[in-house]
């Protein structure tokens, strides 16, 4: 450097000044701006009105399933609103107090309940650490409702809002809603018109009313226009609609439903498939009031309607519609808690009948919806079976695991069109029944399912009791059968009798939506069926029902009704259908004479007379034997309480058993009290710090209980 340019450096309003004067600036600021941080705000002033904000933190665990008192800093009062997201520090301990501020503790994500001129509490308050969003997402409604469903399943509120409330999008929340359109006209029944009281259902929801129904639905793809209808005429009393399926693929039919039947931008479809920020903006759109109808998968169940006049529920037997998260809801529960406290209407429908759709209408809460019998044999296509006597004399059948009546129904239904087999999934353990009749063989104490795993003696799947001289109670016989057909190589030897013809497959990640309406061979799981273009399959195989029928569940022969019945719907009214299974068991005959409700009665009347769900309440409760055995003598269960077990969990695929489990069986009216008292149990066992290996597992009304 120069010494001319040092002498400029070093001269009269040179940078040493301006750097002075630039730190005498700085030191000016800092003296008049606030001492406050934002992570604590110590020494920042509260706001004048309700300084107390109360804060669900999003903690799941049930001993601290309450709320907890925040101090408001004035910086954050305007913004601070019930309802909105919210960081707050927790867990500092009381010993932690600065300027009348405790500190410390981690960051959590929480919701803003209420705020309050004071607090409960005497000692000192962590401030609110930050308003993530001034949106608010919580409503009174919403609480309300998650509240219930965490009592109900014995969860915690925070566990129910993870499910409820989808993540935060800051860019789906930053763009405005549209304005919400003029409510629509009533539609015209359409498809509503071959049921009885189809014309009346859709009338009162148009005036207003709350009709609550089980709708079952006749076969072929017009359910979907009805629901549709069904929703449009609750938009025509200008309140809100929702309605609940199990997968993406359902959902969009529901929506072409809707959007051919009313036009774009009154509805949101929320499904996972959607992606975070879109499902965001739509979850947004109906928040705020834009939108009043809703159609999306599970976690719609939660979906902030405003107004709402119907809550709807598509094939409520679907294992889909229950959440694999704690608490584990159900969609139909849920949905009918919230028909009982935002008094509106109440629909679940299906092509088949659940015995929980049953019983309400049984008790009277609902009402049937059902076509009359000459419109269903119009409707349904021609069932024929094939049982174990015909199997055995068929050839053909010993030599490709496929009686002579299949190959000749896909033969005859390949010359108009696609036909579709049914092969039942993998891991369906079968069930022991008697060999000569198939009644399932159950324990004589508790009517639960017996086993005899890796040949050992018989005992009870439910209570463990070792059953040494079972008989047949409905034949006398001493011998039992638990026999699985092939699935795979009976679809494999299809391909081989018909070399010309496509052979499609639908199942497990890849999924088909729609097939052409051209000969073709469909090879599908239950659940997985895609619909055939045009008027539907020509013809249809559901086989190896001894494998669906014979699964080590209480639901058995619904849930296979239930499939073969989906999948019929899929055929042609003058198509036919090849059901494999015993002709004489229940299920078989129901699907013959396409009465799911009648079977659904009849299971009813049998889980009453046996005390089994939904006619009783039961929780499953799981754990190491020495944590289970002291969780059960902790609980204080109702006085009506039976407790069935312990058994042995069954353990991975060659490894041990993980565990044991109990179930606890209540009569109707007891159910809350025992939700509550496993609840109770469970926050204590938390609140002394149990660890991981005593974890006890609880779910109240488990879908499997075998």
């Amino acid at each position: 450097m120069s010494s001319e340019n040092g002498s400029d450096a070093d001269g009269p309003g040179g940078p040493p000044e301006q750097l002075a004067l630039i730190r005498e600036m700085v030191a000016e600021a800092k003296a008049k701006a606030p001492k406050a941080k934002p992570r604590t705000w110590r020494g920042a002033a509260l706001a004048e009105e309700l300084p107390v904000a109360r804060v669900l933190v999003n903690k799941g665990v049930l001993h601290l399933d309450r709320l907890f008192d925040y101090a408001v800093p004035a910086e954050l009062s305007e913004t601070a609103r019930p309802g909105v997201r919210v960081r707050v520090r927790f867990g500092a301990g009381a010993h932690r107090v600065h300027g009348g501020r405790r500190e410390g503790g981690g960051l959590i994500d929480g919701f803003i309940v209420e705020r309050c001129a004071e607090s409960d509490y005497e000692g000192a308050l962590a401030a609110l650490a930050q308003v993530v969003s001034p949106e608010v997402v919580l409503g009174p409604r919403m609480l309300a409702l998650a509240r219930a469903v965490a009592d109900r399943y014995a969860g915690s509120l925070a566990d129910v809002l993870q499910l409820a409330l989808p993540p935060r999008n800051a860019r789906a929340e930053a763009k405005p809603s549209p304005e919400p359109l003029p409510p629509p006209a009533a539609p015209e029944p359409g498809g509503w018109t071959r049921y009885g009281a189809g014309p009346a259902f859709l009338r009162a929801l148009a005036q207003g009313g709350a009709p609550r129904a089980v709708w079952t639905a006749l076969p072929g793809p017009g359910w979907a226009d009805e629901l549709a209808r069904a929703m449009a005429a609750t938009l025509a009393s200008g309140r809100g609609a929702l309605a609940v399926v199990p997968d993406g693929r359902t959902a969009a039919r529901v929506d072409a439903a809707l959007t051919a039947l009313l036009g774009e931008g009154r509805h949101a479809l929320l499904t996972a498939d959607s992606g975070p920020e879109k499902r965001y903006r739509e979850w947004l759109a109906v928040n705020r009031g834009s939108v009043r109808a809703v159609v999306g998968t599970r976690a719609a169940m939660f979906a902030p309607v405003r107004d709402l006049g119907l809550v709807a529920v598509w094939d409520d037997g679907d294992s889909s519609h229950a959440d694999i998260h704690a608490p584990f809801p159900h969609v139909r529960e849920v949905l009918e808690l919230r028909a009982v406290s935002e008094g509106c209407g109440f629909l679940a429908g299906g092509t088949s009948c659940t015995v929980e759709a049953a019983q309400l209408v049984e008790s009277g809460w609902a009402r049937p919806l059902v076509a009359d019998r000459a419109t269903v044999r119009a409707a349904a296509p021609r069932i024929r079976t094939v049982g174990d006597e015909l199997l055995a004399r068929d050839g053909a059948a010993r030599a490709a695991r496929l009686p002579t009546l299949a190959w000749e129904t896909v033969r005859e239904g390949l010359a108009s069109g696609p036909v579709l087999v049914q092969v039942p999934r993998r891991g369906y353990v079968p069930r022991l029944a008697c060999e000569r009749c198939r009644t399932p063989a159950r324990c004589t104490v508790c009517a639960g399912p017996l086993e005899a795993p890796d040949e050992r003696e018989l005992h009870c799947g439910w209570c463990g009791r070792v059953e040494p001289a079972w008989h047949c109670e409905e034949c006398g016989a001493f011998r039992l059968r638990a026999r699985v057909v092939g699935a795979r190589r009976t679809a494999e030897e299809l391909g081989r009798a018909f070399p010309a013809v496509p052979v499609r497959t639908s199942g497990r990640d890849h999924v088909l939506d729609e097939v052409p309406d051209r000969p073709a061979l469909v090879v599908s799981t239950p659940g997985a069926e895609p619909v055939a273009a045009g008027a539907g399959y020509a013809a249809a195989l559901l086989l190896d029902g001894w494998a669906m029928l014979s699964r080590p569940d209480l639901r058995a022969g619904e849930e296979a009704l239930r499939r073969w019945i989906a999948a019929a719907s899929l055929v042609r009214a003058e198509g036919q259908v090849v059901v494999v299974a015993e002709p004489t068991l229940r299920p078989v005959q129901a699907l013959v004479r396409w009465d799911p409700v009648g079977h659904a009665v009849r299971e009813l009347a049998e889980r009453a007379q046996l005390g089994f769900p939904p006619v009783s309440r039961m929780a499953a409760v799981a754990g190491r034997g020495e944590a289970l055995e002291a969780f059960l003598a902790a609980v204080e269960l109702p006085g009506d309480a039976e407790v069935l077990g312990p058994v042995p969990l069954p353990g991975r695929r060659g490894e041990a058993s993980e565990g044991e489990r109990v179930l606890i069986r209540v009569p109707p009216g007891s159910g809350a009290a025992l939700a509550a008292a496993l609840k109770s149990a469970q926050a204590a066992r938390m609140a002394r710090g149990a660890g991981a290996g005593d974890a006890v597992r609880v779910r109240i009304d488990p879908p499997d209980i075998g």
